[in-house]
């Protein structure tokens, strides 16, 4: 049995942070591959080291003073050893780094040294093996990741030492410079670990106590869901409900190993277990998310389901420009297709000269949407839901401009003008959820 554990940088912002993590980690020996993201804010008027280091990067790409910034980062660092009395030189670490500064750093090596940094730390503070990313994710220069030789590169460094620190967020091209992941990236990091080794769970650990049923800034006291299925975490992810970075399942995935979101504030709590079946049927949704600044094309043409490949000839405009499409309403005469507002902000005009062209069709624009997705594996077993929803919302008076549905019946997916989003979440969530 082992457990790859993940700290998220608001578990490691400080000394008495960095205690917390020790505790846990050292409570159970299962606990042995360990991955850290940088230092985090330890209030709100902090700053993160990530952020940081990228404000660095621009000072220098610049040729602008960054003293200031390089003391904050250095004094920081000191401080966590010192506090903590880790017997570890880090300003030779810290030296060596800023002997390396100049207008022409690679921007990835130098944001990955707050990882690097925090993991030396931890590594020290932990007694445990200290090893590079860059000796064990490898990605091919397309910016792949080379599967085999990082799942071979973490055998071999988890059974020579046995109980390691990684850090997160960055790995290495095959010539051994660093590359980034996109930010979160520390969560796929500790994913990736956790298939190479098959662990038996993957504990994810930040500042809140598992996957909340809605946003807790639009919904007083939201519950925490205790259970939630893979496929359901994506949709909710997907619709902006940002607990974990939206590629850490598919690693893990394939091996079913359940994630484990957990607080490191409250570590006796159970948080939320994702994995690809859950055996909670308490309740039909598991939880409301979505977003704002959404936009349809309504197109219309009489007898336009006669005409074989019209909407592929439609889509077909939208790859021109390089738009996603994120959902397509359709009635006998007409159909929509629903894009975000940013996507098509430089092209918008352009896509309606050319659908009215290659179709023939009377195409206008509604603006100001905002999809709101009800995500729920138990809906399928269950009848009324969707005459819940328009109850609901026919009570508050919020015109449903879209429904669809995928063909899972996983969710719903509800389009409603931007002004009433908010209304909307709260009010599902009361029908449905509370």
């Amino acid at each position: 049995m082992l457990t790859v554990t993940k700290f998220g940088g608001s578990s490691l912002s400080c000394a008495t942070q960095f205690a917390k993590v020790k505790n846990i980690v050292l409570s159970d020996p299962k606990r042995k591959i360990v991955v850290c993201s940088a230092l985090g804010k330890r209030d709100k008027n902090d700053t993160k080291i990530t952020d940081l280091l990228y404000i660095l990067h621009a000072h220098l790409k610049y040729s602008v003073p960054y003293a200031d910034i390089w003391d904050m980062l250095y004094t920081r660092f000191v401080g966590v050893r010192d506090e903590l009395g880790i017997e570890y030189d880090i300003e030779k670490d810290l030296e060596s780094l800023k002997a390396e500064l100049n207008k022409n750093i690679s921007q990835d090596y130098l944001v990955s040294r707050g990882e690097y940094l925090t993991s030396l730390l931890m590594s020290r503070y932990l007694n445990y093996k200290f090893v590079d990313a860059r000796d064990l994710l490898r990605f091919n220069f397309d910016g792949k990741l080379d599967e085999k030789l990082t799942e071979s590169n973490v055998k071999a460094a988890f059974n020579a030492y046995g109980s390691i620190v990684v850090p997160g967020f960055y790995g290495a091209y095959p010539n051994g410079t660093v590359k980034l992941l996109s930010r979160g990236g520390s969560d796929v990091t500790g994913s990736i670990l956790a298939k190479c080794v098959n662990a038996s769970v993957y504990e994810n650990w930040t500042d809140v106590s598992g996957i909340l049923a809605a946003d807790p800034k639009l919904v007083s006291n939201p519950k925490a869901i205790k259970e939630i299925t893979y496929a359901e975490l994506r949709e909710l992810s997907y619709m902006g409900a940002s607990v974990l970075h939206e590629e850490t399942v598919f690693p893990v995935q394939s091996l079913n190993i359940p994630i484990n979101l957990k607080n490191t504030n409250e570590p006796d709590n159970p948080g939320t277990f994702i994995q690809n079946e859950c055996t909670d049927t308490s309740n039909i949704v598991t939880g409301i998310a979505g977003k704002k600044d959404f936009l349809s094309f309504n197109i219309q043409k009489d007898h336009m389901s006669n005409e074989v490949g019209f909407l592929r000839k439609a889509l077909s405009v939208f790859e021109k420009y390089d738009v996603s499409v994120e959902h397509v309403p359709s009635g006998i005469d007409s159909f929509s297709v629903v894009v975000g507002g940013a996507s098509v902000e430089k092209c918008r005009y352009e896509l309606v000269t050319d659908l009215k062209k290659e179709l023939g069709a009377n195409v206008s624009i509604d603006d100001n949407i905002a999809l709101v997705a009800v995500v729920g594996r138990n809906m399928a077993k269950r009848s009324g839901v969707c005459a819940k929803i328009f109850e609901t919302l026919g009570a508050q008076k919020i015109n449903v401009k879209l429904l669809a549905q995928g063909p899972s019946e996983l969710n719903i997916i509800i389009g409603v003008d931007s002004k009433d989003y908010e209304e909307t979440i709260k009010a599902l969530y009361e029908a449905l959820v509370r």
